[in-house]
């Protein structure tokens, strides 16, 4: 699989603008390079590096992106020995490196993406009151508790969740009745009024503000989880060993996507798109959903370092995690300060 392309490292070159490098040099001919992913925002920076134009003006093949629709899913892959590289949330990348997969973090997507959002009936509590109180004055005036959605358990917005209410707010979480789901999922229930509220991740954020005019963000990423580590950009240890100039241009071409979701949201939208909310998104609300996310695009892999060790701690202080990664030997943060300029 990885060693079998050399269309595979030229196309690397071309997305950060990189002479292709040379047959003898480059994976061999045959399988392009095959990149998990989920269709959310955090994973903006892959799809820049696909849709930016490079590609085509090489006229090189596209490597072979297997979508996944959650992080387990993602994270059983990655346990089994497949994928070349993966953008994914950090939660499956402890997960699976704890569970002996041979992969490494080489740069950071964004941090502090998770926002818990309220409705109608719940925002109130938020707004008057201490908001420590808020779901058990709720539970009172309601007569039922309420209901709050969030990923997966051991997933980072279902963490972040949880640390808020725990350590920062300090509620009763006897209080709150927790349900798990999908991003679209989450979104339909919010639609819907399903739910009470949620831990959501943007364009849903955004989205969800515009359709429903009582909704409202009840706490920001920063304020549930300082320098909450959200999705990552990881790859096998092989293709470290065997292509490290391979490893080398898909971190540039972070570093670059990075630049350009800061920089310029209206081009960045048109890039994700297509790739995100079954690419039926209006490019304002892309563009919008981007921008609300200005402060939380990091590219840079030692931002997230120490946050990861406080992540995985609270985890296995909830029991979702009941292996332990080394996250020092997870992270290689070399092919990034080798990109800047600042080579350790």
């Amino acid at each position: 699989m990885l060693h079998k392309l050399y269309i595979a490292a030229a196309l690397v070159a071309a997305l950060v603008g990189a002479p292709a490098v040379s047959p003898t040099a480059a994976l061999a001919a045959g399988t392009p390079l095959e990149i998990g992913y989920l269709p959310i925002l955090p994973d903006a920076q892959l799809f820049i590096a696909l849709e930016n134009g490079a590609l085509k003006t090489a006229n090189l093949e596209a490597p072979k992106l297997v979508q996944f629709q959650n992080g387990p899913a993602l994270t059983q892959a990655l346990i089994a020995g497949q994928l070349d590289a993966a953008y994914v949330g950090i939660g499956p990348a402890l997960v699976a490196s704890a569970k002996g997969a041979d992969i490494k973090v080489v740069a950071s997507n964004i941090v502090e993406q998770v926002s818990v959002l309220a409705l109608g009936p719940l925002a109130p509590y938020f707004a008057s009151g201490d908001t420590a109180t808020a779901f058990d004055r709720f539970a009172q005036d309601k007569g039922r508790k309420a209901v709050i959605a969030s990923y997966p358990k051991g997933a980072v917005p279902e963490a972040a969740l949880q640390y808020w209410l725990r350590n920062v707010l300090k509620a009763d979480v006897n209080n709150i009745d927790f349900v798990y789901q999908g991003e679209a999922q989450i979104q339909q229930s919010l639609m819907t009024g399903a739910i009470d509220g949620a831990a959501v991740l943007e364009p849903t954020t955004t989205n969800v503000l515009r359709r429903q005019s009582d909704a409202r963000v009840v706490a920001k990423g920063s304020q549930l989880f300082p320098k909450q580590p959200g999705a990552v950009l990881l790859v096998r240890e092989k293709l470290i060993r065997e292509h490290p100039d391979t490893v080398l241009a898909l971190v540039r071409a972070q570093i670059d996507a990075t630049k350009l979701l800061r920089d310029d949201p209206a081009k960045a939208a048109d890039y994700v798109r297509k790739y995100v909310g079954g690419g039926r998104l209006p490019a304002d609300l892309v563009e919008e959903a981007i921008r609300r996310s200005h402060d939380q695009f990091e590219a840079d892999p030692d931002v997230i370092i120490n946050a990861t060790k406080q992540l995985q701690d609270f985890q296995a202080q909830l029991g979702t995690q009941a292996q332990r990664a080394d996250v020092d030997g997870l992270f290689d943060t070399s092919f990034y300060a080798k990109a800047t300029g600042h080579p350790q």
